[in-house]
């Protein structure tokens, strides 16, 4: 299904820097008539504001706090896109001491915070006329890095989640996009100790041209596009089959 961001409202999480920051003002290039900036505190979207003007509205979403997305659900009732930007990544291999609390913290946020804003927001986008639904996922969905295993294994998880939430969305018109990003000069790059980096911009103009392509996935930087080409022809006949076929 293609989408259009010209003219539509759209929220964001994880708005206020790197590849989050970036998406907002993609969108607003491309003619957004809303942004819904979600962040954990709303003071932290000041920066965007003075930017973008009253297009932009700050809006508390903490992934850790479900009742902040449930009432930013209530408060953005007029979003047709949705992007599920938030995430955190923890230095962690599977035999480091703090491995467990690591995948702990990494499971709250990029697998039950991605739950969270899918069950809150699917009734919002549907009631709207369909819209679409973005996940940041990342190449660590698709092949583990020990440095940061227990990353990937979130990652992966996330994926997993997100091709249920294609399926069950499709029913209602809505969109969903899948993004793997690799190397991206962000914090989180830094935090992973990774030098060689694409920026954010990519990530943030391939999702609008996805959505325009009715993608499912997106490998936007020079190492995902390797490693999606790699990926494509299982993508093709097995995520993106219909299971009920043949």
């Amino acid at each position: 299904m293609s989408f259009s961001v010209q003219t539509r409202t759209a929220l964001v999480t994880g708005a206020n820097r790197g590849i989050g920051k970036e998406i907002v003002k993609s969108l607003v290039t491309h003619g957004a008539r809303r942004v819904y900036a979600g962040v954990r505190s709303v003071g932290k979207a000041e920066g965007l504001v003075e930017q973008f003007g009253e297009v932009v509205i700050p809006i508390e979403i903490d992934y850790e706090k479900p009742k902040t997305i449930e009432a930013a659900a209530e408060q953005a009732s007029d979003a047709q896109l949705v992007v599920s930007n938030a995430g955190v990544l923890r230095v962690s291999d599977p035999f480091a001491p703090d491995a467990l609390d690591n995948l702990r913290a990494e499971l709250e946020v990029n697998v039950f915070g991605l739950l969270h804003m899918a069950r809150a927001f699917a009734p919002v986008l549907k009631h709207n006329g369909g819209g679409a639904f973005v996940q940041l996922n990342s190449v660590a969905s698709l092949r583990s890095f020990a440095p940061f295993a227990t990353y990937c294994a979130s990652k992966a998880a996330s994926y997993s989640l997100t091709q249920a939430i294609r399926d069950l969305l499709k029913e209602q018109g809505t969109a969903v996009l899948s993004v793997h990003p690799g190397p991206i000069g962000t914090d989180m790059a830094d935090t992973a100790g990774l030098e060689e980096t694409d920026p954010p911009s990519v990530v943030a103009e391939g999702i609008i041209a996805a959505l325009a392509a009715g993608d499912f996935h997106l490998f936007p930087d020079k190492m995902a596009k390797e490693l999606g080409a790699a990926y494509a022809a299982f993508a093709e006949s097995v995520i993106d089959a219909d299971p009920m076929e043949g």
